[in-house]
């Protein structure tokens, strides 16, 4: 197993311990040493609790990082210079971030497309927040499973917990994050494919806004889910075992894309009603990429 993330239950399969945890503890070493890379790809330049974010004073130049916007790059820095640097303003972070990743069945998809499946990349993203906050000098929890940290150790108790957290429940990982007690000004990044009735997300946020909640709301696809490049005779399926034969899948594909949308819409318009940013990342693209998203819409919650 990899550095760092040594389980010390015995994980092999019987009767008492479920699949779900079974599966995460051979998946988690190689995800927790994904996150800590990812973490500090971003998070060179932090101290204390300053952070990049919405404020107006000047703070620092970063090198640009792949995978961001052309338009942060400061042309006018960089002529000086063989690099390309970015202009960061000064935020002054919340001092609590809660993360929370989606494990249910529907995030165990993966095309041949991307590389990981959405439960991974969400994992990973997850965790790495978790230890670039902590970098900066705050305190980090898993919503409605752990405390808060602020030990450099972070990524691997988070993992711990949810192996435990796995071991206990079985295999139902909630589509949801559970109802936790939080208090005003704490911060949440959601993580996941949010394939549910708009209804639900929409009461998860509410309970989370009604405590002085503020986040962001990352949704993870496949980029499959999102072009539909299928055609012909094709059988759909999904993790319950339910079957959907088309013969022409491509009659499916306007359809598809409407449904798509509008579900997209529905769940911005509550994530911004809430006080939350939602944004979106594809698991073809680098989790760098979401990780900055994620950073940027955190400190534009209101």
């Amino acid at each position: 197993m990899a550095a760092g993330f040594q389980p010390q239950q015995d994980i092999r399969p019987d009767a008492a311990k479920s699949r779900a945890a079974v599966d995460l503890a051979r998946r988690l070493p190689g995800l927790t040493l994904s996150a800590r890379h990812a973490a500090a790809s971003v998070a060179a330049g932090l101290h204390g609790r300053r952070r990049a974010g919405m404020g107006e004073n000047f703070w620092q130049f970063r090198p640009f990082i792949s995978g961001e916007a052309a338009q942060n790059v400061d042309w006018r820095r960089s002529g000086r210079d063989d690099r390309l640097y970015v202009r960061e303003r000064e935020w002054e972070a919340a001092q609590v971030l809660w993360v929370w990743a989606d494990l249910s069945p529907s995030m165990n998809f993966r095309s041949t497309l991307a590389e990981n499946t959405k439960a991974d990349r969400a994992l990973v993203l997850a965790l790495a927040l978790a230890d670039a906050c902590v970098r900066g000098g705050e305190r980090a929890g898993w919503l409605g499973v752990t405390p808060l940290f602020s030990s450099a150790d972070v990524i691997e108790r988070l993992a711990l917990a949810l192996l435990a957290e796995a071991r206990r429940d079985g295999d139902a990982f909630p589509d949801l994050p559970p109802v936790a007690r939080l208090r005003p000004r704490e911060k949440v990044a959601l993580i996941g494919d949010f394939l549910v009735e708009p209804e639900k997300f929409d009461a998860t946020l509410a309970r989370l806004s009604a405590q002085g909640a503020r986040g962001c709301a990352l949704m993870v696809f496949d980029p499959v889910e999102q072009s539909f490049p299928f055609a012909g005779q094709t059988e759909f399926f999904d993790e319950s075992g339910a079957k959907l034969r088309a013969g022409r899948a491509e009659d499916f594909s306007e359809l598809y894309a409407q449904k798509l949308a509008a579900h997209r819409a529905a769940l911005a318009d509550s994530a911004r009603a809430r006080g939350f940013t939602f944004a979106l990342h594809a698991t073809d693209r680098p989790a760098t990429e979401a990780l900055l998203r994620l950073r940027q819409g955190l400190g534009e919650g209101r």
